[in-house]
């Protein structure tokens, strides 16, 4: 598999705005959802879904469905561990600096665990309790671990049912289906853990984007499928870019809570995937996919992005250890905070994500045992699929979705 370098820089750029937005600067709020009503969560779980359809899905056609399960569930695996460091770290090293600082924003985010400290630990490591920002993981581990299920399906049956079944539970989930089921399982099982400490992730909902990434990247590898659209009629792209200007403008104008009654705010709410947010993404998807390709032709390459792209996980983690370490040392954002202390922040943060990109990727290197001068092009990371087998307009299709993926 050859490498693709826009899907790091996209991933880059997305895992540099969701820093930018939860370290605890007033640069946050601006940044935070920069093209309207989606955030870099939306696109980082959709490129995730589509890179792992096309991982996965090639690795069944050369080496069997066996194979795709066990590279699928050691992935989840590395994630799950990686996810059980974070804990670690949250109940040890930013419990002790909070008590110490006594900033209410550490306090708040642990607030379950100062209350139920062996509970929270116990239940943490089941996937149950998830702190603030350490509850999108948990999400990963879960979808990993149902994709090598998603793709057989699809792949044997068609993806009919799998979206359908996927539109189901996201249709559910606007009505509160995950609620009603916690409480039955709580009930059940007697867990202790109340569901406003779960996480904000409405997985029922994030799930229709993640199998819409699956799909995508498995159609890309299948030399039978037809290829993904990138001519849509004009009246289309005429609608997909009103609708994306009025999401533009609206959340620049009147901010990122776009109405004053919480029930209307249901229907673009990020955690549960609201069908405002959807038909912003979508208006996105059909633009880019329709002008990705000549947009991305006239860009210049971005190696700092790649690299951090490429390192994913370890640069995801990594920037959630930094946020949690300035809410514990400077607390949240506040209006009469200086500015240079927000500068700081910033300057230290984002060169210590490029280091540990670059830390990672040499580890990669060796592990993989390529020579030094085959850089970023040489290594061979999850962030892979395959390519050179693909016909022109097929792997322009790819370029387009690459450029959905990062709004």
């Amino acid at each position: 598999m050859t490498r693709r370098p826009e899907f790091d820089a996209l991933r880059g750029l997305m895992l540099l705005l969701m820093t930018l937005t939860h370290l605890p600067t007033r640069f946050a709020i601006p940044i935070g959802q920069p093209f309207g009503y989606v955030s870099a969560a939306e696109g980082f779980v959709l490129l995730s879904g589509f890179l792992a359809g096309a991982v996965y899905m090639q690795r069944q056609r050369k080496e069997g469905a066996a194979a795709m399960r066990r590279a699928a569930v050691k992935r989840a695996a590395k994630i799950y561990l990686c996810q059980v460091a974070l804990l670690a770290f949250l109940f040890t090293v930013i419990a002790a600096l909070g008590s110490k600082t006594g900033r209410e924003a550490i306090i708040n985010l642990m607030s379950f665990f100062w209350g139920h400290p062996w509970t929270a630990v116990v239940s943490s490591l089941f996937l149950i309790h998830n702190p603030p920002l350490l509850d999108i993981l948990p999400m990963y581990v879960l979808f990993m671990l149902a994709s090598p299920v998603l793709l057989n399906w699809g792949a044997r049956r068609g993806w009919l049912g799998v979206f359908a079944g996927s539109m189901i539970l996201w249709l559910a989930c606007q009505l509160g289906l995950g609620l009603v089921l916690y409480e039955f399982l709580a009930g059940t099982f007697r867990i202790r853990v109340p569901v406003e400490h779960t996480g904000s992730f409405e997985w029922f909902g994030w799930q229709f984007l993640w199998v819409l990434g699956l799909w995508m990247g498995a159609q890309s590898v299948t030399p039978e499928s037809k290829a993904l659209p990138d001519n849509f009629p004009r009246w289309l792209i005429l609608v997909a870019a009103a609708v994306a200007i009025v999401g533009f403008s609206w959340r620049h104008l009147v901010g990122q809570v776009p109405f004053s009654d919480p029930q209307l705010n249901q229907l673009q709410d990020k955690w549960f995937l609201g069908p405002l947010r959807l038909l912003n993404l979508f208006a996105l998807m059909v633009l880019t996919m329709q002008f990705g390709t000549d947009l991305y032709a006239r860009l210049p390459r971005l190696r700092p992005l790649e690299i951090i792209g490429a390192e994913g996980l370890p640069v995801f983690c990594t920037h959630l250890v930094l946020s949690l370490l300035a809410l514990a040392l400077v607390g949240e954002s506040l209006p009469e905070r200086r500015l240079w202390i927000d500068v700081v922040i910033l300057a230290a943060s984002l060169p210590t994500l490029y280091v540990v990109a670059l830390i990672s990727a040499e580890f990669s290197r060796r592990e993989a045992g390529k020579p030094a001068s085959a850089g970023i092009e040489g290594r061979r990371t999850s962030s892979q699929v395959p390519g050179d087998h693909l016909a022109p307009n097929r792997v322009a299709c790819l370029v387009q979705v690459q450029r959905v993926v990062a709004k």
